[in-house]
């Protein structure tokens, strides 16, 4: 009999206890407490797992970043020659006294520095007239000319563009001429003799 009465003061008092904790234990948990033993978190092992998947994915991802950062420079490399090709038949249409021009200066210029001239005929943007875009270094050489009344008159040119860093900004070099063929050096120079596929 006494064991049952010790029996049911405990049940009682266990009911009283989880009424009147029962406030005490929520206002807790809205304040941003845990109770002891419920505490959440990641244990060494599982965060240790986490860390060694993202290195993985990023020995995976880095290299292939890379490559199609340098695809996308020698695509920007050839669409940059092609604009190079139409400026150079603007200029000839617009001075054809002079023909072709030798620079990227006299290709390029400041529409706000005034009307252009062959100095400055203002047909490039400034990034590509500048001479460095997209991790390409672009030129205008082997100018042919012929003087015509005193005036020296370019009568055929060949543009390159070659990468800053060979293998890291682009693997190829690329040339056009004023026949508008855009060829290729597989070495990353000028020596372009590949047609483009």
């Amino acid at each position: 009999m006494k064991d049952s009465i010790t029996l049911e003061r405990l049940v009682r008092y266990r009911d009283w206890a989880l009424e009147t904790d029962e406030p005490r234990v929520r206002r807790r948990r809205q304040a941003g407490f845990t109770l002891p033993g419920s505490e959440a978190g990641f244990t060494l092992m599982e965060l240790l797992i986490v860390i060694s998947i993202m290195l993985v994915l990023m020995l995976i991802a880095i290299p292939n970043f890379a490559k199609m950062r340098i695809q996308a420079n020698q695509t920007s490399a050839i669409q940059s020659l092609r604009a190079i090709y139409s400026a150079q038949i603007q200029f000839q249409t617009n001075y054809p006294a002079n023909g072709f021009a030798c620079s990227l200066a006299a290709l390029g210029g400041d529409p706000k520095s005034g009307a252009p001239t062959p100095q400055s005929a203002q047909f490039l943007q400034g990034d590509l007239s500048s001479g460095q875009k997209s991790g390409y270094t672009f030129n205008i050489v082997n100018c042919t000319k012929v003087t015509v009344n005193n005036q020296d008159q370019y009568t055929g040119y060949e543009a390159t563009a070659v990468p800053q860093a060979v293998g890291r900004t682009g693997q190829n070099g690329y040339c056009i001429d004023q026949q508008g063929e855009v060829r290729a050096d597989p070495s990353g120079g000028t020596n372009c003799t590949q047609p483009l596929q």
